[in-house]
């Protein structure tokens, strides 16, 4: 990530978009400079509609939440679903084909890159000066999820060799 933003990728990348999928607390609390605040589905939905790209404009989007864990890879595998969706009679075109995941997320770039964070500090998801902000968006959290498809669990069959999901 430092290398993107140190421009050694320059040549490759026409056009970089880093999603921060933190809660604004967060956000606001430190965040990787010229990131922006994309925490629930409407605002990436919202995202790929008010985005125009192009063919032939390499648009890289970086995701990542606090540890790159939960938060960031959901709405990364969302805004994939959705691109594929709209793309649909196309494909295998994306809007989007270059899409990538912050290893160790914000905790760990902030750690040791300090200088392209803005301002330069961070503020964890559980620090008990927001715990009302948490509690207001893991409830919008849970109203954003409740269209989701249940996760099967696997489970042996008969045989005892053989997992479905």
């Amino acid at each position: 990530m430092s290398d993107v933003l140190n421009g050694v990728y320059r040549n490759q990348i026409d056009h970089l978009t880093i999603v921060d999928c933190r809660y604004p607390y967060e956000y606001d609390g430190g965040h990787i400079k010229g990131a922006i605040n994309l925490y629930n589905k409407q605002a990436i939905k919202e995202f790929l509609d008010n985005t125009v790209t192009s063919p032939n404009k390499n648009h890289v989007i970086i995701f990542h939440c606090e540890f790159s864990t939960e938060r960031g890879p959901k709405l990364y595998r969302l805004l994939r679903s959705l691109d594929r969706e709209l793309n649909a009679e196309l494909y295998p075109r994306l809007n989007f084909p270059e899409m990538y995941l912050l290893e160790g997320g914000y905790k760990e770039f902030f750690q040791t890159h300090k200088e392209h964070c803005f301002p330069q500090s961070y503020m964890p998801m559980l620090h008990k000066k927001h715990s009302e902000d948490l509690r207001h968006f893991r409830v919008k959290s849970k109203s954003w999820a409740a269209g989701d498809k249940p996760r099967q669990k696997s489970r042996v069959n008969g045989s005892g060799t053989r997992l479905c999901f």
